[in-house]
């Protein structure tokens, strides 16, 4: 199957990345993608910001990715995690995702240099044109200070044709009728609160934090909403709302998912600085969550 014929769309999941005595604990990760297979989970998506990608060294973040696609040995398609703030390191590592054999890569809008729109173009063009396979935008402004606009977003679908999706993680609903009415670009959830709500406008999938904990259900939210079964997939999404809402208060991303990995026996508890472990509060309110779900 080429690079190109993987339906983008379904239960997509930002895999956390496990560690044991500060290095990367790949036996660990190796049951995480099996774990994920298995529930059927549609896509793989390593070293994003769940996988704390910019805590990892360049050497660990090839060898994930090259890791996550051995594993997965042709299951499930993997789109590997490529961005940065430098347009030079954004095509190197899309370049080396594309060599290791990756089936898609993440390109998450640059960080903290809070570029231009123009300059926004001109990144996602260099990476576009620097590797044959499908790329992703990841716009995600709470975590980056600037957004890429819908009228970007559509120039750059008009102007390369592997320039595939958009994950849309702005926490709104807002934009997603005018991208998908404007242009024929997938879009992906980013947020797993409104799944449902923006796949009900037209998305066709999400790139899941909490389908780390709960791969099954995703799965289902998603392939009931592509089905349209309305009244399944809101049951669902309201489920999985509360469940994702209830351990996500507890800190950024992926510490409470983490916690939770770890509670539920899957992970060691374990992060990288500057995260660090939750609070003996904390960790006790996502034990309370997970008992809730019968999740431990």
């Amino acid at each position: 199957m080429s690079k190109t014929e993987h339906k983008m769309q379904g239960s997509m999941t930002a895999l956390v990345t496990p560690f044991k005595n500060g290095a990367v604990d790949f036996d660990t990760l190796g049951r995480l993608v099996d774990r994920q297979i298995e529930a059927g989970t549609d896509w793989l998506v390593p070293c994003g910001t769940t996988g704390e990608s910019p805590t990892l060294t360049e050497e660990e973040h090839d060898r994930i990715i090259a890791s996550v696609i051995k594993r997965s040995g042709g299951r499930c398609p993997v789109m590997a995690g490529a961005g940065s703030n430098s347009t030079a390191q954004a095509v190197h590592l899309t370049r080396r995702a594309a060599q290791a054999g990756a089936d898609a890569v993440l390109s998450v809008v640059p960080y903290y240099n809070r570029p231009p729109q123009e300059g926004l173009f001109r990144h996602f063009a260099a990476v576009a044109q620097c590797a044959d396979l499908p790329v992703v935008l990841y716009n995600v402004p709470f975590r980056t200070g600037v957004a890429i606009d819908n009228a970007t977003v559509i120039r750059l679908r008009k102007a390369f044709s592997n320039i595939v999706a958009v994950k849309h993680a702005t926490g709104r609903v807002a934009g997603v009728d005018e991208l998908l009415s404007e242009s024929d670009i997938i879009v992906l959830s980013g947020d797993d609160s409104i799944t449902w709500p923006l796949m009900s406008l037209g998305a066709s999938g999400v790139i899941s934090v909490i389908a780390n904990l709960a791969p099954g259900m995703m799965k289902d939210l998603t392939q009931a909403a592509l089905e349209g079964g309305a009244a399944n997939a809101l049951s669902l999404h309201r489920a999985l709302g509360e469940l994702a809402d209830g351990i996500g208060k507890f800190g950024p991303n992926p510490i409470p998912i983490k916690t939770a990995l770890a509670v539920a026996g899957l992970i060691e508890e374990e992060l990288r600085l500057p995260l660090c472990p939750l609070d003996r509060a904390g960790r006790e309110a996502v034990e309370e969550v997970l008992r809730r779900y019968d999740l431990r």
